[in-house]
């Protein structure tokens, strides 16, 4: 896997370009994954949120030999149904709302590392 670009980067990234471009990726994203037909992709997006706001790119999956284990697909999917969809657009929007601040980011990006398990109980 390539190197974090570096904070100072990142930074600059982030003030001209990641706060604005992230609001239209996650609402493209959002869309997508609430036609169903949409949903891979949906979720493709969704994984590539820290990358489009700040440049941070995801350290490395858990597997299921690392201890971490996948709810089932049929789980997942009664999960997206009834709860995902709905908390995912929640949860996006508190968390880009705390993306616009200084203060808030860190929990921004923490949420939004989150978001694969809380659209779908992916666990990344």
């Amino acid at each position: 896997m390539s190197e974090q670009r570096s904070l100072l980067v990142r930074a600059a990234w982030f003030l001209l370009v990641g706060w604005w471009v992230t609001g239209i990726w996650l609402s493209v994203a959002w869309f997508l994954n609430v036609t169903l037909i949409g949903l891979p992709l949906g979720i493709k997006m969704i994984n590539k949120v820290p990358l489009v706001l700040t440049l941070k790119r995801r350290d490395r999956l858990v597997t299921e030999s690392d201890g971490g284990s996948q709810h089932s697909l049929p789980s997942r999917a009664v999960w997206f149904v009834f709860v995902g969809w709905w908390a995912s657009g929640v949860w996006t929007g508190i968390a880009y709302a705390l993306s616009l601040t200084i203060v808030g980011l860190p929990l921004a990006i923490w949420m939004y590392n989150r978001l694969p398990f809380v659209v779908s109980l992916y666990q990344y």
